[in-house]
């Protein structure tokens, strides 16, 4: 869709970055490092003083006293990480749950393992997990469960009750938990991120995935983290010494001099992203798309059935050709798509950009 909206001339809301730039200090910090020859290969598992601003970080906002030795791995990209955590994790005969729609990265991870992947779809009035049937999908093949929160596409948030049901599922069993939480730092209208690594049991037996690219408006940089126990750590850097090996060095450093001197960053992306949620939302009212706000990530789903009976990747392409503006379809998120006509838009943009985006929008 990024390729077509460019082709097309068209307003980019489909593809989840920025189209502003990342922090200027953290620009010049990058600058600095790749001119003060930090420009060869970092330690394997990420630089120490990266490592533990992370494990700093993580017992602040989510009480886990993390060993950055042990516990901390630096990883090109969150999908790395999230290929690393499967592969360490499952191998044939073993069953992954994911919960549809899913991030289209897991997968194919979990088929090239050999794994395979067993579907439940997410309640469609909210996007919430049934739980009764997550608990009836488990058999002695079940071996990991995949759960994003907050979710990608849809923008749900898990709560503590959620993981607590999540305990409940795995506990006396050999099942592990792949936390996707890269959008930790995009949760709305006063929540708190209910992270695995909060939860007394789940921390024990979860890999929890975050990333750098989200959270300082710098996708391209393909740098992220996986924080798990140390049995769990030890096998996915395994995976990571062949995968990857290890990640950029230069801005390792920066984000860890940045971590340090602005952690206010992170802590003010909730009301941040807020803002650019409600401005769009306010912007497209008066559509005639059907929506409820994002409770979190900084992408917007939007029912368009009041305005075309278009399957979902027609009508997303239709409305990047002949109307200008790129969004996202749903259907290939599912193994069984609902056939909901629903889409996808992502506000993380200059006021600008939605302000022209939406006024394609509230005329069709």
């Amino acid at each position: 869709m990024s390729k077509m909206a460019q082709d097309c001339g068209a307003i980019n809301l489909s593809q989840g970055f920025p189209d502003f730039d990342c922090p200027a200090r953290l620009r010049e910090l990058v600058a600095e490092h790749l001119n003060n020859r930090k420009n060869q290969y970092p330690p394997m598992a990420g630089i120490p003083e990266l490592r533990e601003q992370i494990a700093r970080k993580v017992k602040i906002l989510y009480g886990y006293d993390a060993d950055p030795e042990n516990n901390i791995t630096v990883t090109s990209g969150a999908t790395e990480a999230l290929f690393n955590a499967i592969q360490a994790t499952v191998t044939r005969n073993h069953e992954v749950i994911v919960f549809d729609p899913a991030y289209d990265s897991y997968v194919p991870a979990i088929e090239l393992a050999g794994a395979r992947a067993v579907h439940i779809p997410l309640n469609l009035s909210d996007y919430s997990v049934d739980w009764d049937r997550a608990r009836a999908a488990i058999n002695d093949k079940t071996r990991l469960i995949i759960i994003n929160s907050p979710h990608n596409p849809c923008g749900s948030v898990f709560s503590f009750q959620d993981l607590e049901q999540l305990a409940s599922i795995i506990r006396d069993r050999e099942i592990y938990i792949l936390a996707d939480e890269v959008y930790e730092h995009m949760v709305y209208d006063g929540v708190k991120h209910c992270s695995v690594l909060s939860h007394p049991e789940l921390q024990k037996k979860s890999f929890a995935v975050f990333s750098f690219g989200k959270t300082y408006h710098a996708t391209g940089w393909k740098v992220a983290y996986c924080v798990a126990p140390g049995e769990l750590t030890e096998e996915f850097r395994k995976v990571h010494q062949f995968v990857t090996f290890t990640t950029s060095s230069f801005v390792q450093y920066a984000l860890a001099d940045f971590m340090q001197e602005c952690p206010e960053h992170a802590t003010g992306l909730p009301d941040f992203y807020q803002n650019k949620r409600d401005r769009f939302c306010a912007l497209i009212e008066n559509s005639k798309f059907n929506f409820q706000p994002s409770r979190g990530t900084y992408f917007q789903l939007a029912d368009y059935s009041n305005i075309s009976q278009l399957s979902d990747m027609e009508f997303v392409t239709w409305l990047t050709r002949e109307k200008g503006v790129a969004a996202i379809p749903l259907t290939p998120f599912y193994e069984n798509p609902p056939g909901t006509k629903i889409i996808r838009f992502c506000f993380c943009k200059d006021d600008s950009t939605l302000e022209q985006a939406a006024n394609i929008l509230c005329n069709l």
